[in-house]
This record gives C-alpha cells, structure tokens and sequence, in this order.
C-alpha cells in the first residue's frame, strides 16, 4: 500500500507535519504540495490543481474494492489516449517529460515520493490564483520577506549577552509573538496592547518570529518604530535551533489569532517553558486551562501589565497543563495505525 499526502499549504506548521509524515513513513510515500501563499484561495482552488498533477495509483490507502476497480477502468482508458505516455500515470500536456521521483519544487506546486514510487509533476498548470508537536531536525521553509533580512541584519540574535548579569526580577519580560505575519493572526490586537503597556513605561522586551509572505500587514513597520528599544528580535528564524532558542529564552508568548485550528507554535513555545496567554475561543479552550485565557485585548493587557512589574511570577510557573500527548512520541503510533486501516466499503 502506498500513503499519498497531499498538502495545499506547504509551510510553517503544515509543512512540519508533513516533512514528519514522510520522513516516518519512508516506505511508499508520496508528497503532493503548494507553496503557502493565499490560504483563502488554496482552500477554495487547491483540489482542482490536485485532481490535474496528483499520479493515479491503485495502490493508495482507504481504496475499497469497488472504487480500485472503476480507477482501474479509468487508468485503462487513459493508457490509450494521446495525452497519456507512461501506462498507469497521468502524462504530461503539451509533450512535456515524465519525471520521476522529482524533488524540485516549483511555484505551482511539487509532488515528490520516496525510491520506488513513479511521480508526474505539471508544470506548466497554473496555480490557484497566482501538526503534531516535534522538536524535529528538519528546517523551517525559506519564504522570507526581504525586509527581514535587513532586520536580521541589524538586530543580532544574541539574547544571551544582552541579558547576562541581571537577575529574575531585573530582567524585563520577554514576550514571544511567533505567528504568520498575517491579518488572520491580529497582530493588530497584539501590537496595541504591547504600546499600552510601553506609554504607561513598564519595562519589557519582545521577539516577533514567524514567516512572511508577499504582502505584509503595514501595522508591522509602523509597530518596529513605535516599539523602539523594546524590540529585542524582529523576523523569521530559518533555523530551527534559532528559533527554539529565541523561544526558550522568553518569558511568555501570545496568541491573538482570529484563525487556528489548532495551534503548533503556541504548544511549542509551552515546551520551551514560555508561559502562553490565548483567547478564550477557538480551540484553545480545548489545549490551555482557564487560567491561561484572556476573553478581551483588556484581559490580556492587564496580565501583561501584572508580569511586566514581576516578571519572577512567569519565570517560576510550572505550566498546569498537558502537553505530553501531542508528542510524535505519543501520536506516532496512532498515525500509523490510521494510514495503515483496512479500507471501509462507505467511504
């Protein structure tokens, strides 16, 4: 049986699972990707491109024997018509090559496979409108914004020098943003709370991590230069080590997302011993315990003013609740007792 993974989305936590998925799954896998740019429309487009460029295959899971045979009629048809050059995998249009095992991804998209599976890639289809927790090895995607790397220029990564010497309570609180520089994540929400606390003059540093896309919100810029000295890191990390180190040496990190499902980079900075502050909606109600939720931009504010004076109170806390079962450790088992199921005549 081969296990077919299909990603519209491929980046930040998306792209961890299925780099994970597929470097656990090694035998028979195969990887359909798109960049991840513009969410909205992979979610309304992505499955019109997937249904052109994923390769036909009576071998994928959850294939009950009725549906094996009508692809298998239908792979039969297809072998004799024009379009069609290599026998059971979609050809490509216009006369271009059949790649096999392709590692090379393109803006429209990648379909990869580990030794043995044949893969198709289309590279002229244009496209759409042009995870579990690991501390894992592999790195982050490259999709940064030049702007960035001009940041990372100047403000050099360095915390441990710039915090040496001062102790639990002269430290100021160090606070982590690591989310997409979208409109999705409210990074409106979380820059007026973080100016509240700087004009009533409470002591505070912040990292703002996660990646950038084309377009980034113009409440960045405007938020670097109001935040002034208080702005200890400001762009994407590539590298994993970096960014965990950036996170295990802040204090608390924050969530202001009007859009998660679930939430990687909030549970992985929990594992770097942040303290995390969430709404009280979506689904971090199911993750965090009361006590780590805020109801109103207010809420959050007035916790961040109450840690900003005693910074020692985040520093000491032992976080209450669970976090061991969203480990590779605990979910490897079950993913591959999922993909490996027998397949149900209903679906």
């Amino acid at each position: 049986m081969s296990v077919l993974l299909i990603e519209a989305f491929y980046g930040g936590s998306h792209k961890q699972l299925m780099d994970l998925l597929q470097e656990e799954l090694r035998d028979d896998c195969v990887l359909c990707t798109l960049p991840a740019k513009k969410w909205h429309w992979k979610a309304r487009t992505a499955a019109l491109y997937f249904m052109q460029t994923v390769p036909a295959s009576t071998n994928y899971r959850f294939m009950p024997e009725h549906k094996l045979a009508h692809l298998e009629k239908v792979i039969a048809v297809k072998r004799h018509g024009d379009a069609y050059q290599s026998e059971g995998l979609p050809g490509q249009q216009n006369g271009r090559a059949l790649m096999r095992n392709s590692n090379t991804h393109h803006e429209s998209g990648l379909c990869e496979a580990q030794p043995g599976l044949d893969t198709t890639q289309l590279e002229g289809l244009p496209s759409p409108v042009t995870a579990p927790v690991r501390l894992s090895k592999s790195e982050a995607s490259e999709s940064t914004n030049p702007c960035q790397e001009e940041d990372k220029q100047r403000l050099t990564f360095n915390l441990s020098n710039t915090l040496s010497g001062l102790d639990d309570q002269q430290r100021p609180l160090h606070i982590a943003w690591p989310h997409r520089w979208e409109h999705d994540k409210d990074p409106e929400t979380f820059f007026k709370v973080l100016l509240q606390l700087k004009e009533k003059d409470l002591p505070f540093h912040v990292s703002v991590l996660g990646e950038t896309f084309t377009e980034v919100p113009d409440i960045f810029s405007e938020a670097k230069k109001a935040l002034g000295s208080s702005v200890l890191h400001w762009g994407y990390l590539a590298s994993k080590n970096d960014y965990f180190q950036a996170l295990c040496m802040a204090d608390v990190v924050i969530s202001t997302a009007k859009h998660e499902f679930f939430g990687v980079a909030m549970i992985e900075a929990v594992y770097c011993g942040c303290y995390p502050l969430c709404p009280k909606a979506l689904v971090y109600p199911e993750i965090f315990p009361a006590e780590y939720l805020y109801s109103t931009p207010e809420q959050l504010f007035k916790r961040l003013q109450n840690f900003c004076k005693r910074p020692d109170i985040v520093r000491k806390h032992l976080y209450k609740g669970e976090t061991a079962g969203f480990a590779w450790a605990a979910l490897g088992g079950k993913f591959r007792s999922l993909l490996a199921a027998e397949p149900r005549e209903d679906l």
